[in-house]
């Protein structure tokens, strides 16, 4: 860095001219200016200009996942990244309030002036989902078939480029398949824990058979409960009946992938887990917050609208309540819960499986 650098002046460097000058209520064209529409043009500006530096930090990670080789220290920045999104977004979901200040009544003084455009057209959004892993063949049908008639050619080119790169879904699926530490010579974790599972399924199976308050349908029903759990665990272990489970939509991560992000769960405690924990953790975080993010806007657009359809075409709240249930991307790594085991069912892992790990999880 430069020891005298040329001075700066605070409203050149962050062109307020032109940043405080963006802010054009369209109502004052037909008459009177609507008073609250500077406010919905200030909330959206503010999440767009959030939405470039969620994409700057993504971006960012991107590169890093898709280098062969992935040490420590770099993992240490994608988790500072991740959850510096996080940070963005819980700010983000703190600023609908801010929005909902704004009343059905004010909103209406200028919401006709504004068809046909809509959230639908924010670039910086749909790049945020593509980039992430939500694709086409992942959203509701609505969504499917609406994603690019409402933009223009030169946004619908950019974006379908996008679908066609890899994304942070597939990166983070590839980094976890390259890690081999299911079987040692001296370990085998997978043999100690599908014994453990059984043991358990067992004795849950001994309650309900021994639990007179149930009947005998209730009792058959439990036990089907039982079983289609069995069957789940079994999925993990079998390719054939983990590519069924990958067709039907229940799980989107490759069965390696699946497998290694359990591992890392299960003993996220030891050191050599701790930091590829802290990225997955980070990962459900930032579609948590996402999900978190639509059902307010469900409940904002509810309160605004009622019953009314999106400027932008769509059913309004009861199109994004579907998106809230439906497009989901890191929905399995929240889902593992499902296969831990408690910590003191884990057998310890020895000291040539750690070394190894060091090794070849990179």
């Amino acid at each position: 860095m430069a020891k005298k650098p040329d001075p700066v002046y605070y409203g050149e460097y962050l062109h307020l001219d032109k940043l405080l000058a963006a802010q054009q209520p369209v109502s004052s064209k037909y008459g009177p200016e609507a008073h609250d529409e500077t406010l919905f043009i200030v909330v959206h500006q503010a999440y767009e200009l959030w939405f470039k530096q969620m994409l700057h930090e993504l971006r960012s990670v991107h590169a890093l996942f898709r280098a062969e080789y992935l040490p420590d220290e770099q993992l240490m920045t994608v988790v500072h990244r991740l959850q510096r999104v996080v940070t963005i977004q819980e700010l983000l979901n703190q600023q609908i309030k801010v929005l909902e200040t704004m009343t059905p009544q004010d909103f209406l003084e200028f919401r006709d002036y504004l068809v046909p455009a809509s959230g639908f057209q924010s670039i910086q959004f749909k790049e945020l989902e593509i980039s992430l892993g939500l694709h086409r063949n992942q959203r509701i049908a609505f969504d499917q078939a609406s994603f690019y008639n409402r933009i223009n050619d030169a946004d619908r080119a950019y974006l379908e480029k996008l679908e066609g790169e890899p994304d942070l879904f597939t990166c983070v699926d590839a980094w976890l398949s390259r890690m081999p530490f299911m079987e040692t010579p001296d370990f085998s974790f997978w043999q100690h824990y599908q014994q453990a599972i059984e043991g358990q399924l067992k004795h849950e199976e001994a309650i309900i058979a021994d639990n007179a308050l149930l009947s005998a349908q209730e009792r058959e029903q439990e036990l089907a409960g039982i079983a289609a759990t069995r069957n789940s665990f079994a999925a993990l272990f079998d390719p054939e009946m983990y590519a069924e489970i990958q067709r039907e939509g229940r799980v989107r991560l490759s069965q390696k992938a699946m497998q290694a992000a359990l591992f890392i769960y299960m003993y996220r405690e030891q050191p050599v887990f701790n930091l590829p924990w802290q990225v997955l953790n980070s990962l459900v975080d930032i579609d948590e917050q996402i999900t978190i993010w639509r059902f307010r806007h469900v409940m904002m657009v509810q309160r605004m609208l009622g019953s009314k359809i999106g400027t932008g075409g769509s059913s309004g709240h009861e199109y994004l309540r579907k998106t809230t249930e439906r497009n989901r991307i890191f929905a399995d790594f929240m889902n593992l819960a499902t296969y831990l085991l408690p910590k003191s069912a884990l057998p310890p892992l020895p000291s040539s499986v750690e070394q190894a790990l060091g090794r070849q999880r990179r």
